[in-house]
């Protein structure tokens, strides 16, 4: 097979699923978990429901998918925001920062609450709690942020803490939360 032809289907294939996730997605926004079917997600999205099957095999599927997308998502923004930064404590601040404001931005609904009991859960936060404690190992060791805790520790801290972002009422107050969690690692003389 030409290798147009196998990108092209490729290309024509994630279309397809992306249609599937995002369409189920709006449609619980509308309708709530409970409201939402195969039926409701192939017209929406404009494929057959034989189509719809063959990627998934129903709307939990679909849900599953959409979250684990999303999650990868928000992993490459705190990889992105880490990159941008130059030194050790501008690094975490970035990350924390950055995953203040997801926190934000996505809290509080139905969908998030039962996708957040999946399995795959579970791996993203072992990834971020490594990802976290290893941005605090960089910072103690060049010498901005405190040694008395294990970064293990003080990652896990952070992280909690910072979860109350998604009861803030701005974005503004959320920076603060940030620094107020940030002063907490901080090297003191």
């Amino acid at each position: 097979m030409p290798k147009i032809w196998s990108e092209s289907i490729k290309t024509h294939r994630q279309a397809v699923r992306d249609a599937a996730l995002d369409t189920a997605a709006a449609l619980v926004g509308e309708r709530g978990l409970t409201g939402v079917t195969m039926s409701h997600i192939a017209e929406r999205a404009g494929i057959s429901r034989a189509t719809l099957y063959k990627y998934f095999s129903d709307v939990e599927a679909i849900l599953i998918a959409w979250h684990q997308r999303q999650i990868t998502r928000h992993l490459n923004l705190l990889t992105a925001a880490k990159d941008r930064a130059t030194d050790p404590l501008g690094r975490l601040t970035a990350v924390l920062e950055t995953y203040a404001l997801i926190s934000h931005e996505h809290h509080g609904t139905a969908l998030a609450a039962s996708l957040h009991r999946g399995e795959h859960v579970q791996h993203a936060k072992e990834h971020l709690q490594g990802f976290v404690e290893t941005l605090i190992a960089d910072g103690a060791g060049s010498g901005d942020l405190r040694e008395d805790v294990p970064p293990a520790e003080l990652a896990t801290f952070c992280l909690h803490a910072l979860t109350a972002a998604d009861g803030m009422k701005s974005k503004a107050a959320v920076r603060r939360l940030v620094q107020v969690t940030l002063s907490g690692l901080r090297r003191h003389p």
